[in-house]
C-alpha cells in the first residue's frame, strides 16, 4: 500500500475493524493538519482510552502512526515540531484512499488543511488514564529515509538509529499480538476434543494418582493435589511417546539421512496449516529433496507429531489445555518457547518444557544452558505477563540487556492489552488474576542462586513436592543434598535389595524392588553430572548420552546411600553400556569411602568387590577423547534403539544387610 507496511498492515483486518480504526487514525491526522500549531493535537498519551482500547489491540494501526511520524516518549505518542507533515499526509491520504474504496464513495475524504477541528476526535490526547497501556517500545517506526520528493526546505532525515530503534520496537509489537493471538486457537472445544483423543488421560490420570499416594508417603503432610502430579505424568508421555525431535528428516525415498539445504516454497496446504516455512532436507545419495514444513497450527501438529522447540510447546500447550490444565504459551527471544501451567494447590506458575522432560526448573536456560535472556513473555487466553525473572538469577546482567524497548513503554503496552482481553471478563474473574500477579512479582523479586553446576532444580518447596519429581531420594529426610540420592526405600529394605534399571530410549529409571517405581529423566537420577545431555538421533533411530558439543569432557555420577535405614553394603554388581568411535574414551568406576574400582561398560553384569560393609557407593562414567568437530560424539553412554522401549542399558544390584 503506497510502500507503506503499517496501512498494508492494517488492511489485513476486517472490514468493521479498518473503517472504524482508519476513521480514528484520519482523525489524528486532521488534528495536526488543521492546528499545525497547537501542542496539544500533536501529543497522544498512551493512557487514552481511545488508544489503549480502539488502536493499540489492533495490526497495524500503531504502525500507521509511526510511519505518520509519531515518535515515542515515555508515556506519549509525540509529533515532533521539527517534522515535516508532508510524510503524514501521504500516509493520511494513502489510508483515506482505502477507506473510501470500501466505502465505495468513489472520491477521496477531503483533506482537511484548513478545515476547522473535528467534533468526533478522539478524547483529548493530553486527558489520559492512570492505568494506560504502553506500546512495546514503538519508537517512531518510520521507512529507512525519508522519501525523495522531499523539499529542499523539510528538516534532515530522522537518524539511522532512531529508525532502527523504530523498527524493532514495530516488530515487537507485531510479536506480542501474534503470540497473545495465537494462544485463542487453544480455546477451541473441537480442537480440544481432538486433542483429547490422542491423550491416553485415564492411563496418566491412574499414573498420577500413584504418583500423589508416593508423595505423601514422603510427606505426611503433603499438600499436593493429583492436578500437580498429572502435570509430570503428561510432560513424560509427550516426550516419550507421543512427540518427537526433528533435526533433518530421513530421505523419504531410501530413508537415509539427508542435510539442510535452504528452503522451499511452501504449498497451498503447507499456508493452510500456517507452515510459511518449508525446509528442504536434501539426500546426496538419491538427489531428492524431503520437505519439512513448519507448522504452526496445533492441530496439524496433532497428526505430524514431530518439529522442533515451537512445534512442541504448541502442540504441548494445547494438550494442557485440553486436559483441563490452566496453561500459557511461553516466549523466549532468544529462541526458544514452552509452557508454564499453573498449581492450584501450590498457588504458582510451574515452568514445563516438554523438550527436556522438565518441570519447575526455571533456571535450566540461564544457568544450565548458559542463555543470556532479555524478554520472556507468558501468554494465555486471558493476559499476557512478562516473567523475565522468574527465569532469572542476574537480574542487572537482564536489564541492561533489554534495550529494545523502554521498560515504562513495556508496562503500558502489556497493561494496555490486557486490558482489551478482560473487558469481557467477571469482576472475580479479573481479581483472581490481579492476586495471582501480586504472588507472581513477590517472586520476581527474589531470585534463586544456583551452586555451580545445578540446573536451576527446586531449592525451595515441599518435601513432597521435591521426591515427586525426583529432587531427593530420602523418604523424611528434610536434607537438600548436591543432587539426587537413592536411599532404600521400606521394600528395598525389607527384601534388602537395591535394584536401579535405566532404559535411555523411554529416558527413565526403574526401581524394580520398590514396586517397580518408575523415575522419569536421566537427569532426575543422577547425583553429578557435568556436560551431559540425551541425544536422540532420528535419522539412525538410535539415543544415547554424551557430551555437550565443544566440551572436552564430561562425566555423570549416581549415589546410593543405605546408613539412613540401618543397612550396610554386602555385595555390588553393576553392568552398563558405553560406545566409543575413533579416539573417544570412557572409564567407568564404582568407589566407596575406601575403595575405588574400574570396570568396563561391555554390557556384562560385573560383580565388584572391597564394597562389603560400606554404606554408600558411587557409580561413575567419564566422556572425553574423539576427533574433530564430532569429538562429542565419540564417546557414548547407553547407546541403542528408539524401538529398544523394554531393554535397559545401565543397572545397579546392590545386596544388603544389617549395619
Amino acid at each position: 500500500m503506497a510502500g507503506f507496511e503499517g496501512v498494508s498492515a492494517l488492511c489485513e483486518n476486517t472490514n468493521d475493524v479498518f473503517l472504524d480504526v482508519s476513521k480514528l487514525l484520519l482523525t489524528y491526522a486532521d488534528n495536526i493538519l488543521r492546528n499545525p500549531s497547537e501542542e496539544k493535537y500533536r501529543s497522544i498519551r498512551i493512557g487514552n482510552p481511545t488508544f489503549s482500547t480502539k488502536l493499540l489491540p489492533v495490526k497495524g494501526a500503531v504502525e500507521c502512526l509511526f510511519e505518520m511520524g509519531f515518535e515515542e516518549a515515555e508515556t506519549h505518542l509525540v509529533f515532533p515540531k521539527s517534522k515535516s507533515v508532508d510524510q503524514l499526509r501521504r500516509v493520511r491520504e494513502s489510508i483515506a484512499a482505502e477507506r473510501d474504496q470500501r466505502l465505495g464513495t468513489g472520491q477521496c475524504t477531503p483533506n482537511p488543511q484548513s478545515a476547522n477541528p473535528a467534533s468526533d476526535s478522539p478524547a483529548s490526547p493530553t486527558s489520559a488514564q492512570a492505568s494506560a497501556p504502553q506500546q512495546p517500545t514503538q519508537p517512531a517506526a518510520q521507512p529507512a529515509a525519508q522519501p525523495a520528493a522531499q523539499p529542499a526546505a523539510q528538516p534532515a532525515a530522522q537518524p539511522a538509529t532512531q529508525q532502527q530503534s523504530s523498527q524493532s520496537s514495530m516488530s515487537f509489537l507485531r510479536t506480542l499480538q501474534s503470540n497473545f493471538q495465537h494462544v485463542m486457537t487453544y480455546e477451541s472445544p473441537e480442537l480440544q476434543r481432538k486433542a483429547l483423543s490422542c491423550i491416553p488421560r485415564g492411563q496418566l490420570c491412574s499414573r498420577a494418582r500413584e504418583r500423589l499416594q508416593q508423595a505423601r508417603k514422603a510427606d505426611p503432610k503433603c499438600n499436593l493435589a493429583e492436578e500437580d502430579m498429572l502435570v509430570l505424568e503428561l510432560l513424560q508421555w509427550f516426550k516419550g511417546e507421543f512427540f518427537c525431535w526433528v533435526d533433518n528428516l530421513p530421505c523419504s525415498r531410501c530413508g537415509g539421512s539427508t542435510q539442510s539445504s535452504g528452503s522451499l516454497s511452501p504449498s497451498a496446504d503447507d499456508l493452510r496449516w500456517d507452515a510459511g516455512r518449508v525446509e528442504n532436507h536434501y539426500c546426496n545419495a538419491c538427489h531428492l529433496s524431503t520437505r519439512f514444513p513448519r507448522y504452526n497450527n496445533p492441530e496439524k501438529l496433532l497428526e505430524t507429531r514431530r518439529g522442533r522447540c515451537g512445534e512442541w510447546a504448541n502442540c504441548f500447550t494445547l494438550c494442557c489445555r485440553a486436559m483441563g490444565l490452566e496453561a500459557r504459551y511461553i516466549w523466549d527471544c532468544t529462541d526458544h518457547v514452552w509452557t508454564e501451567l499453573y498449581s492450584q494447590s501450590q498457588r504458582r506458575w510451574l515452568h514445563c518444557d516438554p523438550c527436556e522432560n522438565a518441570c519447575d526448573k526455571p533456571l535450566l536456560y540461564e544457568d544450565g544452558w548458559g542463555k543470556k535472556l532479555s524478554y520472556i513473555f507468558a501468554f494465555s487466553k486471558d493476559q499476557v505477563v512478562d516473567v523475565t525473572w522468574r527465569y532469572s538469577c542476574k537480574h542487572q546482567e537482564v536489564l541492561s540487556r533489554r534495550t529494545q524497548v523502554k521498560e515504562t513503554w513495556l508496562l503500558h503496552t502489556i497493561n494496555g492489552l490486557n486490558a482489551v482481553r478482560q473487558q469481557a471478563l467477571s469482576a472475580e474473574r479479573k481479581r483472581e488474576l490481579l492476586e495471582r500477579l501480586v504472588v507472581e512479582l513477590v517472586e520476581f523479586i527474589s531470585p534463586k542462586s544456583p551452586k555451580p553446576g545445578e540446573l536451576g532444580g527446586r531449592i525451595s518447596g515441599s518435601l513432597a513436592w521435591r521426591a515427586a519429581r525426583g529432587e531427593t531420594g530420602a523418604s523424611g529426610s528434610e536434607g537438600k543434598a548436591s543432587g539426587f540420592v537413592f536411599i532404600p526405600t521400606e521394600s528395598e529394605r525389607q527384601v534388602k535389595l537395591f535394584h536401579l534399571q535405566y532404559n535411555v530410549t523411554k529416558d527413565c529409571y526403574c526401581r524394580v524392588h520398590s514396586g517397580q517405581e518408575e523415575i522419569p529423566g536421566w537427569e532426575t537420577g543422577s547425583w553429578k553430572s557435568e556436560s551431559i545431555f540425551r541425544k536422540e538421533e532420528h535419522d539412525w533411530q538410535t539415543v544415547y548420552l554424551a557430551r555437550t558439543e565443544g566440551s572436552s569432557s564430561g562425566r555423570v555420577c549416581w549415589r546410593v546411600v543405605c546408613a539412613p535405614v540401618g543397612l550396610r553394603i554386602k555385595a555390588v554388581s553393576v553392568r552398563a553400556i558405553s560406545q566409543t568411535f575413533h579416539s573417544g574414551t570412557v572409564r567407568w568406576s564404582l568407589r566407596s569411602a575406601q575403595t575405588t574400582v574400574q570396570f568396563l561398560g561391555d554390557g556384562g553384569m560385573h560383580s565388584l568387590s572391597g564394597f562389603s560393609g560400606s554404606t554408600e557407593l558411587v557409580v561413575e562414567a567419564e566422556l572425553s577423547g574423539g576427533d574433530g568437530d564430532a569429538a562429542w560424539q565419540h564417546a557414548q553412554l547407553f547407546r541403542q534403539s528408539m524401538k529398544e522401549t523394554e531393554t535397559s542399558s545401565f543397572e545397579i544390584l546392590v545386596e544388603m544387610e544389617d549395619a
